[in-house]
């Protein structure tokens, strides 16, 4: 690949925000390689958002149709063909694959008709000429990604997270009736996009309930869809929770993530905001890849394998810990030295 020629790069990575938030090290590099670059994110229709937030990597969301076998969203046959007319309109000088391994998407990307084209492939599914692809790794979300770059010829820029907070997010939150006192309060999260991803929430109750008797005030956080499973924490809570849930904005959230005590919540994308943000907390696996989600920056976020150790004694005790160990939560407290 010509370094010199590569002045237009799109990144197909149409997934939710947890999976972009674990991008964003390898999408860091790839702009510090090519600083004078646009870069566009193709992705999901939900992601102008996260976009908007990193205007110093991204210039702009082409949003994806979807595709067949791609679980994130449904999709028609006429606005793929027209989508991919419009990808190769653009003139990509570098696509880069990183929806995943490969087996699904490598020839779609291939059809983009970019100058040169990168990604993931294993070894029984289609991959495409040029040897920019790289035998899709096993290991942490992060290092793959920069493990790609590395591929590339980029040299990493750290693994560490971002999630950029602004003066509108701080408004938002005011204006919920949301504000604390930094460190006065914890988090808990019981929803994720997936059920079977969610943790009980008389588990979530009990953690709560440790965390008030430790004289914090607990805030239910979540999206509107998701007040059934917050009511139902609070029901099982003894001491009357915050309910934020259904009353904040993606920032909003983030500065009420920043300023917490600590975050309990289930590994999804609440928990890769905390590692950006640096917030201590408990993180509760229940797909069974802790090694791949979990925040790297485990010193003060502990996450739990609850497939391979179903035991509530072991979350209680890490909270304990948690507060054992952690002293009251000012800005800029934590550092993130990954």
């Amino acid at each position: 690949m010509d370094k010199r020629c590569i002045r237009k790069i799109g990144i197909l990575r149409a997934l939710q925000l947890g999976d972009l938030l674990c991008s964003v090290p390898a999408i860091r590099a790839l702009k510090q390689a090519f600083p004078e670059s646009e870069i566009f994110l193709i992705g999901l229709p939900n992601a102008s958002g996260f976009v908007q937030r990193f205007p110093h990597y991204f210039n702009g969301l082409i949003k994806f149709p979807g595709f067949p076998g791609l679980p994130e969203q449904p999709y028609d046959v006429k606005e793929i063909t027209d989508f991919i007319s419009y990808i190769q309109k653009q003139k990509f000088d570098l696509i880069i694959q990183m929806q995943g391994n490969g087996n699904i998407v490598n020839p779609l990307v291939e059809l983009f008709g970019a100058v040169y084209t990168a990604g993931f492939y294993r070894p029984t599914d289609y991959e495409p000429e040029g040897g920019l692809f790289l035998l899709y790794p096993e290991g942490h979300e992060v290092e793959r990604h920069l493990s790609l770059m590395e591929h590339l010829g980029i040299e990493s820029a750290g693994k560490y997270l971002e999630f950029p907070l602004t003066n509108k997010d701080e408004i938002e939150l005011a204006s919920a009736g949301l504000s604390f006192e930094p460190g006065s309060y914890v988090c808990v999260h019981p929803g994720s996009r997936g059920s079977w991803r969610q943790w009980p929430p008389e588990y979530f109750a009990a953690l709560a309930d440790m965390a008030a008797d430790h004289g914090k005030t607990v805030v239910l956080t979540g999206t509107g869809d998701e007040m059934i499973i917050v009511e139902q924490t609070a029901s099982f809570m003894k001491h009357n929770p915050v309910v934020a849930a259904g009353k904040t904005t993606l920032g909003s959230a983030g500065v009420l993530i920043r300023d917490a005590f600590a975050l309990i919540s289930n590994c999804t994308g609440v928990s890769h905001i905390a590692s950006a943000v640096n917030t201590p907390g408990i993180i509760i696996s229940m797909d069974g890849e802790p090694e791949r989600w979990g925040p790297l920056n485990n010193d003060i976020l502990v996450t739990l394998d609850w497939i391979a150790e179903p035991h509530f004694a072991k979350a209680e005790r890490a909270l304990k810990e948690l507060f054992e160990k952690l002293p009251d939560k000012a800005n800029g407290l934590y550092s993130n030295a990954l």
